[in-house]
């Protein structure tokens, strides 16, 4: 994942910083407790593409 793009790169939902999580090709909201997939190399930034962040992904957060 190019770092220029992960730093203009936000939440579509409550605009807020994303993680990056290079081993899941994830972007991870803490936010919004989300994951947005990222598929050959493009992140996926739809609502309706991610999947829902579980208590222990977001205790890993912190």
């Amino acid at each position: 994942m190019n770092p220029k793009v992960l730093e203009i790169l936000v939440s579509p939902i409550s605009k807020t910083p994303l993680v990056y999580k290079k081993e899941r090709q994830e972007l991870w909201s803490h936010a919004d407790k989300l994951a947005f997939p990222i598929r050959a190399g493009i992140p996926i930034m739809l609502v309706e593409e991610a999947r829902h962040l579980s208590a222990d992904e977001l205790a890993s957060m912190r």
